[in-house]
């Protein structure tokens, strides 16, 4: 059992029953134009207000299991309505092809303003999509459009070239405008080994305008998470990858690709202070954590027990990792790490804890500096094994630090629900400022819930964090969708 410390409050709460359904789109409030406001790489409706896609690529939709589906919740005023709401699958009118089994639509989820008309649109992995001329599972990435009135209609906008490529597998996929010419690019990785990056603008038709690159080493590697954002501060998205070696399971690494005008520069794999590589982990995130105008590299690290943990910084339980970017790139002799022994973290690390699972980054607290949200599913506590917990870390000057660090689980009090055995409470997490007030909500995925139905968290923030007051659930019986194994959570866009 998992050691708590008194961060981790404990308490019953009403549990919110979630029950199969068919899919029931829902209307919401939108705005006649974009607002001036808005941040079109998260507002599908133009109001003003970020909203979020929620993935099930494990959800039966018309009896097609594994079809997959991403609900989305819409922002306003008062954080995001689970009243106004969508349920996008394949057999959403102008989604490409319908929903079969084993598409797993919904495999990577990601967000960006691709047509350039004000509004953000959806773009979905579907990892098993067959295509006729590649094959079997070549794997899809679909757009659909956002506008003033939600998301309607879409385009493909990219198959994998052959058979079993897998295009858009989980975490493989992220958008940016890697070459400056200020139109966003697709990024996604193509057969596990390489990077096909494919250059907008984009028409309304899901044409791309602006070619392809690969990007492939002669070092065998298996990707596990990607992101976009300007590390260097040269005004051009870059690309960051954490991978390990195809016959070294735990030989990690991260890897940065500089953006430039004509195409993703040369990789690099960071180094720390001893000219050894800093090891990656399963998830990845970007964001100005130590508030200098650089995007800095956030890894989780979920994973331990490993030969590797004898030469990498705290591994126990998992753990966070802080690279910082500069006009240089990302220094990897400064990085820094944080576990659940780290002074200040709620929890303590111990074996397959899985702390460091899906970190995300933005601004929680509203000080200017980007916190880090990750969860910890495999949390053990009460007598309850992998009930899981969520933790939210600081950023500040120094970089990423435990202290100030605030948890939650579904024990404690005020949330919704009640822990059990294999929740995997923090499986997935999420920051989103959906009511636009500075300061992102956490959103907590806890796919386990209810026998594998799946189910979402949200709590408010204050100046001081997070907070469990007011936070609200919501599954399949909001989103009138089918509960069995869906595993609702499982991804949220990046």
């Amino acid at each position: 059992m998992n050691r708590r410390k008194g961060t981790w409050r404990t308490g019953l709460a009403v549990v919110m029953a979630v029950t199969g359904a068919a899919v029931l789109p829902a209307a919401h409030a939108a705005g006649d134009t974009p607002s001036a406001t808005a941040k079109p790489q998260d507002d599908f409706n133009g109001d003003g207000y970020a909203d979020l896609a929620v993935a099930a690529p494990e959800a039966t939709v018309d009896g097609k299991t594994r079809a997959g589906y991403v609900a989305v919740v819409y922002g306003s005023a008062s954080g995001l309505n689970t009243a106004s709401k969508q349920v996008i699958s394949q057999n959403t009118a102008g989604v490409t092809d319908s929903a079969e089994t084993d598409d797993r639509f919904g495999s990577a989820v990601s967000t960006a303003d691709l047509d350039r008309d004000g509004y953000a649109d959806l773009i979905v992995g579907v990892t098993g999509e067959d295509s006729v001329e590649g094959g079997a599972e070549t794997g899809l990435v679909q757009v659909v459009w956002g506008g003033a009135n939600g998301l309607s209609g879409g385009a493909a906008l990219a198959y994998g070239h052959n058979t079993y490529d897998r295009l858009s597998a989980k975490d493989e996929l992220t958008v940016g405008d890697v070459n400056g010419d200020g139109a966003p690019d697709l990024v996604v990785v193509e057969s596990l080994i390489k990077l096909r990056v494919v250059k907008g603008p984009f028409g309304r038709d899901g044409s791309a305008s602006g070619g392809e690159q690969i990007v492939q080493d002669d070092s065998d590697p298996r990707f596990l998470d990607l992101a976009t954002g300007d590390v260097n501060g040269d005004g051009i998205d870059d690309v960051v990858a954490t991978m390990n070696d195809g016959d070294e399971y735990d030989a990690r690494r991260i890897t940065y690709w500089q953006g430039a005008r004509d195409g993703l520069a040369e990789g690099v794999v960071l180094r720390d202070s001893r000219g050894w590589r800093v090891q990656g982990g399963e998830s990845l995130g970007l964001g100005d954590v130590n508030g200098d105008g650089y995007e800095d590299i956030v890894v989780g690290r979920p994973v331990d027990g490993y030969d590797s943990d004898l030469d990498t910084p705290i591994p126990l339980g998992g753990r966070v990792a802080f690279v910082p970017g500069s006009a240089s790139g990302p220094i990897g002799t400064k990085a820094m790490y944080v576990n659940q022994d780290s002074a200040g973290v709620p929890g303590a690390a111990e074996r397959m804890d899985g702390f460091g699972s899906d970190v995300s980054v933005a601004d929680v607290n509203g000080d200017g500096y980007a916190d880090v949200s990750t969860g910890v599913p495999g949390e053990d506590f009460s007598g309850l094994s992998n009930a899981g917990g969520a933790i939210v870390l600081r950023g500040g000057a120094s970089g990423l630090t435990g202290t100030g660090a605030t948890g939650v689980n579904q024990d404690t009090t005020g949330v919704p629900g009640a822990a059990e055995t294999n929740d995997a409470f923090g499986r997935t997490t999420h920051l989103v400022d959906a009511d636009q007030d500075g300061r992102a909500e956490l959103v907590v995925g806890a796919p386990g819930e209810n026998a594998n139905a799946g189910s979402v968290w949200v709590f408010k923030s204050t100046s001081a964090g997070i907070t469990p007051t007011g936070s609200v659930t919501f599954g399949a019986g909001t989103l009138g969708t089918v509960a069995a194994n869906a595993k609702l959570g499982s991804g949220f866009n990046s």
